[in-house]
């Protein structure tokens, strides 16, 4: 990843979205503007720096920055908690030479300890995943509610992103596209200021933008998230539309793989679904045994 010009689009971005009006200040200058957004010595007056410094951190020279300017930066264009780790992660990277990263976790790289906290939550779909969204590790019910995913022609290891945007059933069983997809794309791009030397996250990309007009619509928003709780609509082929709350979680231990699980709560109809999926996840597995067990 070229992170001069990561950074250099990102603060660009940011700008742009932030009018006079929502920053308290009035329009410098007369008459329409030519772009939209905050001029560029309007944030260098929000954030107390030159005009001439401003420009540089924004032709992506972050390296020299203190953390009391880019939280200055942070404050000016009203970024998020996500847009202020991203942007100090661009910063970091930026400072130091970025490394080429190992290859792909193998899945016995997810520790045996792990993938048996997986097996016993027998009540919830659940996985591990990088920050590729590469799949890892996942638990029978979480292998039936991303059936979709785990079929036999499907690339191992399973990944969410190329999943949704090169697979054309992701439609249906995502059914609100749209928001899914922009949540993808956040999650990488954050991934990608974080390990701007991740070279197989970079292929990714560089796949996803060249074969899906979606992708690369969403990349250039340069967006980025936390995805830590909240709830996803599934279309199961077998079960029909479900709903989960979700809670992502990192794993300290483990640097760079999160751990998803879907939960619903009790005497609710989506807790009936689960218990449903369940059901079918186990019919499933049952016919495949007998399959596999017949001369």
């Amino acid at each position: 990843m070229d992170t001069t010009r990561e950074i250099r689009e990102f603060l660009a971005t940011r700008r742009a979205r932030i009018t006079p009006e929502q920053a308290g200040l009035p329009a410098f200058g007369n008459g329409k503007r030519r772009v939209p957004g905050l001029r560029r010595e309007e944030v260098a007056l929000l954030a107390g720096v030159s005009i001439d410094y401003y420009v540089r951190l924004e032709r992506g020279r972050l390296a020299g920055a203190s953390e009391e300017v880019l939280d200055a930066l942070c404050r000016a264009l009203q970024l998020d908690d996500a847009e202020r780790s991203h942007l100090h992660d661009l910063a970091a990277a930026q400072r130091r030479r970025p490394t080429r990263r190992t290859p792909r976790r193998a899945k016995d790289a997810v520790p045996a300890s792990l993938k048996r906290v997986l097996e016993s939550m027998t009540g919830s779909p659940a996985f591990i995943r990088n920050g590729r969204l590469d799949i890892l590790a996942v638990n029978d019910l979480g292998r039936a509610l991303y059936a979709p995913l785990f079929t036999a022609a499907a690339p191992t290891p399973v990944n969410i992103a190329r999943f949704q945007f090169l697979d054309p059933t992701s439609r249906g069983f995502f059914p609100d596209w749209n928001a899914s997809v922009d949540t993808t794309v956040a999650l990488l791009r954050t991934e990608a200021g974080r390990a701007p030397g991740d070279t197989e996250l970079t292929g990714l990309i560089g796949e996803l933008v060249t074969r899906s007009d979606e992708f690369r619509t969403a990349w250039a928003k340069h967006n980025v998230r936390l995805h830590h709780t909240g709830r996803k609509v599934f279309r199961h082929p077998a079960i029909g539309e479900i709903t989960l709350d979700f809670d992502a979680m990192q794993l300290p231990g483990e640097a760079g793989l999160t751990l998803t699980a879907y939960s619903a709560e009790p005497g609710t109809p989506e807790r009936d679904a689960l218990i449903l999926l369940a059901s079918w996840a186990a019919t499933s597995s049952d016919e495949a045994h007998q399959d596999a067990s017949r001369p």
